[in-house]
């Protein structure tokens, strides 16, 4: 009979806030494949519990390698165990791998929910968040990332992003760039910790405050692009949108299509604005082509 794959969320700060689930968990499980096995072990001892099965790592660098043997010892009938440093499995974190392989066997899956970084910011925002999307981390290369944030560019729903420390001013002063610098966000430093802060305002002034350098654990909420108004974006604007489409390594048609419904005009009033302005650029348009 096969076992069951356990996903369990931990503390992303304050260790109280460990479901109490979390400690019959760790106490029973046949096997713990945690991202770290020196924070598991401090983790297990801050709630006071006796861990009996074997504790294996399991973190970006060996995934691959360790899925099959733990998705062997699921077949075998055992409880298995997966934690991170903090927050949810999967949720840019190892996990997917393991799930995927454990589903694809017929083996149980369940959780174990516990605190997220996500849903914690988002509430404390202050921006919408009816809707929203996770973007998780943005790529570490200048040009990559701002492909990746013109990708969102005319998104309406609230976005999430993690991000490192060190990263944090580049990638403000990108999504500005992106975005607009009116463009509100909020970014929450050390969340349920001692020095948690959310510094909220527009991104141009965000941007400011993180060159002088911020420590801590981050996650970014950026407030969607507004609803456009009639006439709101003009043939220029138009041209540019499609332009960072194309440039994130999408056809032209489906651009056009994309930025006509994100602005709320005709595809044929987009397409023309395009022709215009390759017309106007000699056949090049500034970039199209």
């Amino acid at each position: 009979m096969n076992g069951t794959l356990v996903l369990a969320g931990t503390p992303i700060g304050e260790v109280t806030d460990a479901p109490p689930r979390l400690a019959a968990e760790l106490g029973t499980a046949d096997v713990i494949a945690a991202e770290d096995t020196r924070r598991l072990r401090r983790l297990t001892q801050a709630l006071g519990v006796q861990t009996r099965g074997r504790i294996v790592s399991y973190f970006e660098g060996n995934e691959s390698a360790r899925t099959p043997e733990l998705v062997e010892a699921l077949a075998g009938g055992a409880r298995v165990l997966l934690v991170t440093d903090a927050g949810m499995p999967s949720v840019s974190d190892p996990g997917y791998r393991l799930v995927a392989a454990a589903v694809e066997r017929g083996i149980r899956v369940t959780a174990v929910p516990g605190p997220s970084a996500v849903l914690t910011a988002l509430a404390l925002s202050g921006l919408p968040v009816d809707r929203f999307c996770f973007e998780g981390f943005l790529p570490r290369k200048a040009g990559e990332r701002l492909g990746r944030l013109r990708e969102t560019a005319d998104e309406r729903r609230t976005l999430v992003y993690f991000e490192a420390p060190h990263r944090l001013d580049d990638t403000l002063a990108a999504m500005a760039e992106v975005f607009g610098p009116e463009r509100r966000a909020a970014v929450c430093r050390e969340l349920t910790k001692t020095y948690e802060e959310v510094r909220r305002g527009g991104l141009g002034e965000l941007a400011a405050w993180a060159a002088e350098g911020v420590r801590g654990e981050i996650t970014v909420v950026v407030a969607g692009a507004p609803e456009p108004g009639p006439g709101d974006v003009d043939a220029e604007e138009l041209v540019r949108r499609v332009r960072a489409r194309e440039e994130a390594g999408e056809r032209r048609k489906e651009a056009i299509a994309a930025v006509a419904a994100g602005a709320g005009v005709p595809k044929r009033e987009v397409f023309d604005a395009v022709v215009a302005a390759k017309n106007a650029g000699g056949g090049g348009g500034g970039g199209l082509s």
